[in-house]
């Protein structure tokens, strides 16, 4: 029992001390702190921010409803480079007798969708327009299903509106918010895209954007009326399948791709001259794409945890050597070789574990404050768009991350600390009172 209360008070005298030693040098210590403080901002910046990208680029390209693929003329990932898109350039187009037969003969599909698009459009409503910046698709019935889309007013696109080809248009919900002031219902208004007048017949629910894109910035027109429009002959045509269930997903991919395949006159042998991809294939290659990326800023943001390391490293061997004369007393007293080294890791320790911690705060605070002043600035009504922009996006910094600073702050205090806690444990006492 008197064993274990001398190394608690023992344990207690050094923190004591260790306290009292990091309040004696303050500006060294604050210099000290300032470094562990950066280092675990850094990682909580880096590793929050690569997550917050990572979500926001997974959101934006699962674009596809559940259970549904997409069959294109262009793979999904081309690479990067100024060929990257010419190698497939020359690929014949995806027509729409094609996806006819693949809509006709899946047995596993539950709808298909067949849709071409049109990019860069201007709507005009009375004295207003969009920027350029419309995308116009061309879809069949079961195209807004498979889209995963939801005509939140009005209604969606009937077989007596394909079958007439009639001039009538969904749009998404910006465009709406765009040309519409909120006391006029869009539905049943005319709309003008390139030199067509269209019926407002719905407005799309939101689906919300990614890495400042809005996948809602589009119109939507029945298919027949985009081929007097448009054309179809020089189109290639994308064809959307949504599977009867989950576990019938593979399969239905290969039962289409073999129909696509057939009707494209491809020899067993022979390479798809097509892509194809799920919502989970798109999630799966964008991970495997960015994965040495993601190790890559891991690293560089560790750096700054080394370097602060390293400054730790260099302030207690300072401390060890301006406090010789103190460890030769103490070891004079009756201090042994393990009373000193835990007194100097103890110091260490809580150099990290205060630095952390004021590095979490910051890390945590920051974006806080991003969020209040863009409330400010929005409830002065000043100007502030791309700080608007920055406190929209998701800044929960998860608690893995928060628990990995902690500890990496703590494990560099001890690390950095053992050398000179060791240094300072050896010192022979007669040698220690005799130094100035």
């Amino acid at each position: 029992m008197s064993n274990r209360f001398f190394e608690l008070t023992s344990h207690k005298e050094s923190l004591a001390m260790a306290l009292h030693a990091i309040r004696a040098n303050k500006l060294r210590s604050a210099l000290t702190l300032l470094g562990i403080v950066v280092g675990i901002f850094s990682i909580i910046s880096v590793m929050t921010a690569m997550g917050v990208l990572r979500r926001a680029i997974e959101e934006g390209i699962t674009q596809l409803g559940a259970n549904t693929f997409q069959i294109q003329k262009y793979p999904p990932m081309m690479g990067s480079g100024d060929g990257a898109r010419g190698r497939f350039r020359n690929r014949k187009n995806i027509t729409y007798e094609q996806a006819l037969q693949v809509r006709d003969k899946s047995t596993l599909a539950l709808a298909v969708g067949i849709e071409s698009w049109e990019f860069g459009r201007i709507v005009r409503w009375q004295g207003q327009k969009t920027n350029p910046n419309i995308s116009l698709a061309g879809e069949n019935l079961e195209g807004i299903v498979t889209n995963d889309w939801t005509v939140e007013h009005g209604r969606g696109i009937t077989q007596q509106d394909m079958d007439l080809a009639r001039n009538v248009i969904i749009l998404g919900k910006p465009v709406a918010e765009k040309l519409f002031p909120p006391n006029i219902n869009p539905v049943g208004e005319q709309v003008r895209v390139d030199a067509t007048w269209y019926e407002v017949i719905g407005v799309l629910q939101s689906k919300g954007g990614a890495l400042g894109g809005n996948q809602d910035n589009l119109v939507i027109i029945p298919l027949y009326t985009y081929f007097q429009k448009y054309g179809k002959s020089e189109k290639s045509f994308h064809i959307m399948v949504k599977a009867k269930s989950r576990e019938v997903v593979e399969d239905a991919i290969e039962e289409c791709v073999s129909i696509l395949r057939a009707a494209r006159n491809l020899d067993p042998g022979e390479e798809d001259d097509f892509g194809y991809f799920s919502n989970d294939s798109l999630v799966k290659q964008f991970n495997e794409f960015t994965l040495y990326l993601r190790l890559g800023v891991l690293v560089i943001s560790s750096i700054a945890l080394l370097a602060a390391g390293v400054g730790i490293m260099n302030i207690m061997l300072v401390s060890v050597t301006e406090r010789t004369r103190e460890i030769g007393i103490r070891m004079a007293v009756g201090a042994r070789e393990r009373d000193i080294l835990v007194q100097f890791l103890v110091e260490a320790l809580m150099v990290g574990v205060v630095g952390g911690t004021i590095g979490i705060g910051v890390g945590v605070g920051i974006p806080k404050f991003v969020k209040l002043l863009a409330a400010v600035c929005a409830e002065l009504k000043i100007p502030a768009e791309t700080l608007t922009m920055v406190a929209g996006w998701p800044t929960l910094i998860p608690l893995p991350i928060i628990a990995i600073a902690f500890l990496s702050s703590a494990g560099i205090g001890i690390i950095s600390g053992f050398y000179p806690a060791w240094k300072a444990s050896k010192l022979d006492p007669i040698e220690a009172l005799r130094y100035e």
